[in-house]
């Protein structure tokens, strides 16, 4: 009777293949989660780096142009002074260049 008992348990078990299927969605599933999710982080790092692009082209567009007047009266003057921001290599809209592979010979 025990015989009969493990031979049929072993046959139920070798003919099951309910977690089969449930295994082969689970991975599908999973790598379809991978890839979306690789996809948009590089586009959140795209994106992050275009807008860090914008916030350094607007401080490089700042003017620090000052003139300040002198002042003459009666008893004494005092002398005006002056200073004029030039436009540096990365002033205004600089758009990061990606540069090619180069070798390391």
């Amino acid at each position: 009777m025990t015989k009969f008992i493990h031979s049929k348990l072993i046959t139920t078990l070798i003919h099951d293949e309910a977690g089969f299927i449930v295994s082969a969605e689970l991975v599908l599933v999973a790598t379809v989660g991978v890839l979306a999710m690789v996809v948009g982080l590089s586009e959140v790092a795209l994106n992050v780096n275009n807008e860090l692009e914008d916030i350094g082209s607007a401080f490089g567009s700042i003017n620090q142009t000052f003139v300040q007047k002198g002042v003459l009266g009666h008893q004494g003057y005092s002398a005006g002074t002056e200073f004029k921001d030039n436009a540096d290599h990365c002033d205004n809209t600089c758009d990061i260049q990606p540069l090619a592979p180069s070798s390391e010979f």
